[in-house]
Order: structure tokens, then C-alpha cells, then sequence
């Protein structure tokens, strides 16, 4: 039966396809960890009061990383390196989401477009991210190995999900609102195609460590390319829009730390 838990329970037990489902994760984590970072260096004056917060979305995602690299350990697993075709925070760079790398390394100061820009692209990220965490935490929460990853990264990313929706939100009220949505609508047009594309390449590395028959292959790219076809129609509409969470001032404070995975 092709479900996602089933799906996900045969990544898990191999020992080859959960190194590379680690991998891809920790690695696109670290990524975010640096980018989160430096923007905080890099804040305006303007919005000096939001650079706490970026940092703490920063050491968030470095903390998620971590916690994939010792789920490695656990099991007696080094990283692999995540093929390029699978590496989705880098795609996303290079189809122009968010902000240029390149931009990231200098020393200039970022506008306020730019943080405009890069909440917009985190408010469409962290919607994946957090729907993907809810969707492990649902089948996987009581997993005596990985529940209790499962459960705090799930939490950090609703957490970043709620502070991108009230930061947006406060920048609307400015008079960006335009912007935000025109920035929001691209994003999300082009981040689902980058999942399509990077959702097909982890099955297809998948499949051939586990040895899955050309029928089931064909199954679940079929499966890829209709959620894609939905996406596209209708789906992205979700990515965009913005209302008051209920989790107000989310990254107000220090990043929780994983004790438990020291």
C-alpha cells in the first residue's frame, strides 16, 4: 500500500536511504542556519529590532541540523553528500528566491525591500516545512528513535510559520502590501516547482537504493505531478496568505536547546 507512512517507514528502516534522507535534511538546515544569520548581520537600521529574531530563526534551523546529524550517529551512520539535484534551499537560490548568496556574503546593509523579500520567501518555505513536520509528527511522534526530533523541530517551524505572518503583516500595515503579495505570488509559483523537481529526484535515489520495480516508480511521480498539478491550480493560494497567528512574538526569545540530542 502506497502511503506516506508506509513510504516513510521503508526510508527509515534502510540504513542506505535514511543516511541520504538525514543528509538532504541537515544539509538544506545548515543552509538556512547561514542565510538566517548573516541577514541578521546585515539588517538596516530601520529594522534593527528584527535581527534578534532572524538569529533566532538562524540558530533554529543550525539546532534542526544538528539534530539530523546525531540521528546519523545513533545509528552508527556518517553524512553522505546530497546530490545536487536534490538540494532544495540551493535550487531555490538559483531560480532567484529570496536572497542572492552573493549578497549575503558582502558587508552592504540589506533595504527594507530585501527583508520584505526574505520574509516572503521564509512565509513560503516555513508553509512546507511546517505541513511536512505535521505530516512526520502525525505518523511518527511516539517513534521511540526519532518522535522527540520529530516533535521540537515540528514546533520551531510553526513557530517561524506564525513570526513570517506577523511580520509580513506589520510591514502591510506600513504600506508594503503590494509588494508582499506580488513577492509572495512568485515565490510560491516557483517554489513548487522546485519541490516537484526536488521531490522526483529523492524518489528516484530512493528507489534505486530500495530496489522499487519501474510500476511503483511511475506511482509515485504520478503522485508528485499531481500534487504539483493541484499546487499550481489552486494550492499555491495557501502560501500567500496572511492572517494574525496565534502564536504571537513566536522567536521573541533564545533558541530552545536539544538536551537530548547532545
Amino acid at each position: 500500500m502506497l502511503s506516506a507512512r508506509n513510504l516513510f517507514q521503508e526510508i527509515l528502516d534502510d540504513d542506505d536511504t535514511f543516511r541520504l534522507f538525514c543528509s538532504i535534511a541537515a544539509g538544506g538546515e545548515a543552509q538556512g542556519g547561514w542565510e538566517n544569520g548573516r541577514i541578521a548581520a546585515l539588517v538596516p537600521e530601520s529594522q534593527r529590532a528584527l535581527a534578534p529574531k532572524i538569529a533566532r530563526h538562524g540558530a533554529d534551523e543550525d539546532k534542526h541540523g544538528r539534530i539530523f546529524n546525531v540521528l546519523l550517529r545513533k545509528r552508527g551512520l556518517q553524512p553522505v553528500e546530497i546530490p545536487h539535484e536534490t538540494d532544495y534551499t540551493m535550487l531555490l537560490e538559483k531560480h532567484g528566491i529570496g536572497l542572492a548568496h552573493e549578497q549575503l556574503r558582502g558587508e552592504e546593509r540589506l533595504s527594507e525591500r530585501d527583508i520584505i523579500t526574505y520574509l516572503a520567501h521564509s512565509r513560503v518555505t516555513e508553509q512546507r516545512a511546517s505541513e511536512q513536520m505535521a505530516l512526520l509528527r502525525k505518523h511518527f511522534g511516539d517513534h521511540p528513535g526519532l518522535g522527540r526530533a520529530v516533535k521540537m523541530i515540528s514546533n520551531d517551524e510553526d513557530n517561524h510559520l506564525a513570526y513570517c505572518h506577523e511580520e509580513l503583516l506589520r510591514f502591510a500595515r506600513a504600506g508594503h502590501g503590494r509588494t508582499i503579495q506580488r513577492t509572495l505570488r512568485e515565490c510560491a509559483l516557483a517554489e513548487i516547482r522546485v519541490y516537484r523537481d526536488v521531490s522526483l529526484a529523492v524518489m528516484d535515489h530512493m528507489g534505486r537504493i530500495l530496489g522499487w520495480s519501474r510500476a511503483r516508480s511511475a506511482v509515485l511521480a504520478a503522485g508528485i505531478h499531481g500534487v504539483y498539478a493541484y499546487e499550481r491550480l489552486v494550492g499555491w493560494r495557501r502560501m500567500v496568505s496572511l492572517e494574525q497567528p496565534e502564536r504571537r512574538d513566536a522567536l521573541g526569545g533564545p533558541a530552545t536547546p536539544e538536551p537530548e540530542f547532545a
